[in-house]
């Protein structure tokens, strides 16, 4: 009943977010979610701090927001026992979403005439600036979030790298991989000893270019109906992906990172009403609006008021520097 998920960018971190925030709401269990002033991250880039947890959210079942990883900070967070997740995803894939979606963001992106992706593989070191803020998207993302160094490189350095994937193996019970996200799941479940409905009541479909496994004996089949019953249900036939300018209902349109980027989403087909539309609403719902849902649920369930509170000291994220040898999270 106790999981934290290292949400690593691009790698269809969000889809086993979605899985993990309803897993929470049906049993009632205490999620960890940012205080305001880091928005609906934990203060990314920065290191992850407990200071950085919203304290009606303390002390939580469930983490699973995007944080840089940092060991000590979340085992003091964490009850003991906590089991950790993340998941990654082949690497050029990756990048080639990283570039697309915070090509206004990292400044190493947004000096790349056009927006050329091969503009920028052909010479990546004209565009590159080591330390600047959100330079992490464009150079060994997945290093940084697992609170490695992301300036060194495996070329040089071959005893950090196989260090760092040592200290993950030895914290992380699960590593996912988005290329096989429903065989993910499988292991998923049975690590946290979920039932069937725990891995389906989430939004309908699988991340773009997961590879589907055959579902094969009872339980299998059990599986495909519960996930057809859920899609009836809530979206008729078939859900449509559609851009967020299609989408009619507000709590159901996804943030856009920039004007550039068009990321879709779901929306309800229309003259849908009553608890049903409620449920479905809730199945649907964006990361944005789905942690402000729950964090407003928690503070009524903690008896705290539903205002705005005072917001912590955030100064702007400190430059990425070089980490000790051996490195993680510390």
């Amino acid at each position: 009943m106790t999981v934290a998920f290292l949400k690593t960018h691009k790698t269809a971190g969000t889809t086993v977010q979605n899985i993990l925030f309803r897993f929470a709401e049906r049993h009632n269990l205490t999620v960890a979610l940012p205080h305001p002033s880091c928005e609906h991250q934990f203060c990314y880039p920065r290191n992850f701090s407990a200071h950085f947890v919203h304290p009606a959210t303390r002390p939580p079942h469930v983490l699973a927001s995007h944080l840089r990883f940092d060991r000590a900070e979340l085992q003091r967070l964490m009850p003991p026992g906590t089991v950790y997740v993340t998941i990654l995803r082949e690497p050029a894939a990756m990048f080639e979403s990283l570039f697309s979606y915070y090509n206004q963001y990292c400044p190493a992106f947004r000096r790349v005439p056009n927006a050329s992706l091969e503009a920028f593989l052909r010479a990546p070191e004209a565009y590159y600036r080591a330390g600047e803020h959100f330079a992490m998207f464009a150079h060994n993302t997945l290093a940084y979030d697992l609170g490695g160094d992301n300036e060194r490189s495996p070329r040089d350095d071959a005893a950090y790298l196989a260090g760092l994937i040592r200290q993950v193996e030895e914290v992380f019970s699960l590593v996912m991989i988005a290329e096989y996200f429903d065989e993910s799941l499988v292991l998923l479940r049975r690590l946290l000893a979920w039932d069937l409905d725990d891995t389906t009541s989430t939004p309908p479909l699988a991340p773009r270019g997961a590879r589907r496994p055959r579902l094969r004996g009872a339980r299998g089949a059990r599986a495909a109906e519960a996930r057809e019953r859920l899609l009836r249900r809530c979206f008729g036939d078939e859900p449509v992906l559609r851009p967020a300018a299609q989408i009619r209902t507000k709590q159901l349109q996804p943030w856009q990172p920039s004007r550039k980027v068009d990321i879709m989403g779901y929306d309800l087909p229309s003259g849908r009403a009553g608890p049903a539309t409620e449920a479905c609403l809730k199945l649907a719902m964006p990361e944005v609006q789905y942690s402000s849902y729950l964090l407003r649920k928690q503070k009524r369930r903690g008896g705290v008021r539903v205002r705005p509170e005072p917001v912590l000291d955030n100064p702007p994220p400190r430059p990425i520097r070089a980490l000790p040898r051996g490195h993680l999270g510390h």
